[in-house]
């Protein structure tokens, strides 16, 4: 169903199907619920993403711990969110698939050489506000980007981890179908290098019990429900990018090709961490 990205190539020039790494399905064959079948695991220990599981290394020096209380655990949360859309029902997804950590993103393996804060018009510019894959047709119903890691997440296992890597920014968005029939959330974490990155994709299966996301919750928007789930997750560098869909309402879907699909339509956000990459080896 899904399996590591293909090559690097600049911009949109690549294929969306080769840029988000899931190989072509087979029509009629091969999908199975979590229940029926094993999961695929990465060959040197981090979970498969957008598919299954991933490794981890640990930083343990007193400046890194006090850096991390700084970008995690100050408390207060984003300001704006309170106003704004904010968060869902907790929830963990029903079918998680991580991937491999990409290959071609070495350069951007450190936060320290991608400085820069993440915007909202970076994340979900005008392009982004309608996403397309096959038959799926969604729209960006809410977006959001909080400095406060804590705020928009649960579990203490997840909430250690975000402060060990010192996570600085969760991007969320929020999409629904044009039927209404299906919703997914884009999810972007921004961490300090890429070996925090794999542990958070680790850690994000729900067989761990660590803790999730929350989903951002959009007015007028289907919320996120307590049924049938299917979330993607892989390390970027130093960003976690998870797509997370369902039928709305959480009805369980034809099969997991569906959830699929209409992962592939909102994962067009992730976009700008190719963008990321651009500038960094110098050719953007």
């Amino acid at each position: 169903m899904i399996e590591a990205r293909g090559t690097h190539a600049t911009g949109s020039q690549t294929s969306r199907a080769s840029r988000t790494g899931r190989a072509p399905r087979q029509e009629g064959g091969g999908d199975f619920w979590p229940e029926d079948g094993p999961r695929r695991r990465a060959k040197d220990g981090p979970p498969r993403s957008k598919l299954p599981l991933i490794v981890v290394a640990v930083v343990a020096v007193l400046a890194i711990a006090g850096a991390a209380a700084f970008f995690v655990l100050r408390g207060g949360g984003d300001k704006k969110a309170a106003t704004g859309p904010g968060n869902g029902a907790k929830l963990s997804p029903t079918a998680y698939t991580p991937q491999i950590a990409d290959k071609d993103m070495a350069k951007l393996a450190q936060r320290s050489a991608d400085q820069r804060p993440v915007t909202q018009g970076e994340a979900f510019p005008a392009d982004v506000r309608t996403v397309t894959y096959k038959k799926y047709s969604l729209t960006l119903a809410a977006s959001q980007i909080s400095d406060d890691c804590k705020s928009v997440t649960w579990g203490a296992r997840l909430q250690a981890d975000l402060a060990k890597y010192q996570c600085s920014q969760i991007a969320r968005g929020a999409y629904v179908s044009q039927d209404r029939g299906h919703v997914g959330q884009f999810i972007a974490i921004n961490l300090v290098n890429q070996e925090g990155a794999q542990q958070i994709v680790r850690v994000l299966d729900p067989q761990t019990a660590a803790g999730f996301v929350y989903p951002l919750a959009a007015e007028g928007a289907p919320a996120f429900a307590s049924g049938f789930s299917a979330a993607y997750a892989q390390a970027y560098g130093h960003y976690v990018i998870v797509t997370w869909v369902q039928r709305a309402g959480g009805a369980q879907p034809a099969s997991l090709n569906e959830m699929i699909d209409v992962s592939l339509a909102i994962e067009k956000p992730a976009d700008f961490v190719w963008g990321r990459l651009q500038l960094t080896d110098g050719t953007r």
